[in-house]
């Protein structure tokens, strides 16, 4: 395992999760409310920024498994990293361009830049099986997730002293504060992704195929990944306990904002709720990897989803900027670890040969299962007109995820991943 390389690999983290942090958690929602969702009628906006993580799901569905896919046949997932990397900065950049009641194109703009995160994480988390052993890669997985907290937490507070303090920095007003602070994203992003594409090398193989012929292959591969995909049981259970407590996760940071914004708290006071969720996330983080080292990884799964669970029951009371700060910190105790273990276990559990292809084809079930937390966030808000019913609804992605995530055997799991690699001893 190299060190150089490795830390490469985790700054990545901490460049792409500026994204995640203004553009899907912290500045954009409440902007797309307030100021690209202007004129439309109470909770409206609410439901539209639901109905875009809907479709910017749906689309990240669709292209990852094939291009994981051709990533593995080809060698080339840095590649690959590197054209949904620069997909989504330049969406972020473009992202300035929105103005008063411009809630399409704002809409169209998160799609894209979505597409380009979620895309590039396929090859991005499809290389901890390339460089790093097995026995690291709880460790080095949370590490990975502690750096995206801190790189998002500091351009998160950067961009809240552009906002709040626009008149003292020379801006005209907030809302151009607020559009530079979309193109901050796009250059922290590019920027800090350097690293990565100068010490992570592709191993090119089967260069001499035609693209056509390639793209043949890659959905044949996705194809072969959907019938073999009984040879590895416990992988199967895994992955349907993913789809259910993975899509309430995503669903709670892409709402969480919108949501207090919803209910009438300022913005001042969800931006600094949400940098107390990095701050917090950072050490909580790196904690919560070596407790999932002692404890083990699927305990240490069950902990933070139980305090998920209590996540839901308590937004569904919440009413002032005292309460959602309570919850920004009960969140970033324990987001980056259940992510980070969630895709170390799935990372143990795929035949290592074909990590691309099999991160491939958890994009593409789990995002086709991620349509259902916003969807269904946004149709109960519509029927009931009620985001707190809204919200108390995702109790139900976590317990199912909970109760099947009690069928897994890990260890009997690695020994099928492992049963149909060449050449590697069960």
């Amino acid at each position: 395992m190299e060190r150089k390389t490795i830390r490469a690999w985790i700054m990545y983290d901490w460049a792409n999760s500026a994204f995640v942090t203004t553009m899907l958690a912290a500045v954009m929602p409440v902007f797309y409310e307030s100021v690209a969702g202007k004129g439309l009628a109470d909770n409206t906006a609410e439901n539209y920024w639901g109905f875009t993580q809907t479709v910017a799901t749906l689309l990240v569905a669709l292209l990852s498994p094939v291009l994981g896919a051709i990533a593995d046949y080809r060698g080339s997932k840095v590649r690959f990293l590197g054209v949904f990397m620069l997909v989504g900065a330049l969406a972020s950049v473009a992202s300035a361009l929105i103005g008063e009641g411009d809630w399409l194109l704002a809409s169209v703009l998160v799609i894209i830049g979505t597409v380009g995160y979620a895309g590039g994480n396929t090859f991005y988390d499809a290389l901890l099986t390339d460089l790093v052993p097995l026995e690291n890669r709880d460790k080095v997985s949370a590490q990975g997730y502690a750096m995206g907290y801190i790189g998002g937490g500091l351009l998160l507070a950067v961009n809240v002293v552009m906002i709040q303090g626009w008149e003292m920095l020379g801006f005209p007003d907030q809302t151009t504060a607020t559009q530079l602070v979309f193109v901050t994203v796009g250059i922290w992003w590019l920027l800090f992704s350097i690293p990565l594409f100068r010490s992570v090398k592709d191993r090119p193989r089967n260069r001499g195929m035609k693209l056509g012929a390639v793209v043949r292959t890659g959905f044949g591969n996705v194809a072969r990944t959907f019938r073999n995909i009984r040879r590895y049981p416990q992988l199967m259970k895994y992955m349907l306990a993913y789809w259910f407590f993975n899509d309430g996760i995503n669903t709670i940071i892409l709402m969480a904002t919108v949501y207090g914004s919803g209910i009438g708290i300022e913005m001042s006071h969800l931006i600094i709720a949400l940098l107390i969720t990095q701050f917090v996330g950072f050490p909580s983080t790196l904690l919560f990897g070596r407790f999932a080292v002692k404890a083990g990884a699927k305990r240490a799964l069950y902990v933070s989803l139980a305090v998920y669970v209590l996540i839901v029951v308590l937004g569904y009371f919440m009413s002032t900027a005292a309460h959602f700060y309570a919850l920004a910190i009960m969140v970033g105790l324990v987001q980056g670890g259940s992510q980070a273990t969630a895709r170390s276990i799935y990372a143990n559990l795929v035949p290592p040969s074909r990590s691309g292809e099999f991160f491939g084809f958890l994009s593409l079930s789990s995002k086709f299962a991620s349509i259902a937390g916003p969807f269904v966030f946004a149709v109960t808000g519509t029927i009931t007109g009620s985001s707190r019913l809204a919200i108390v609804s995702l109790i139900a992605f976590f317990v199912i995820g909970i109760w099947l995530l009690t069928r897994v055997d890990l260890a009997q799991g690695r020994r099928e991943a492992l049963a149909h690699e060449p050449g590697v001893p069960v």
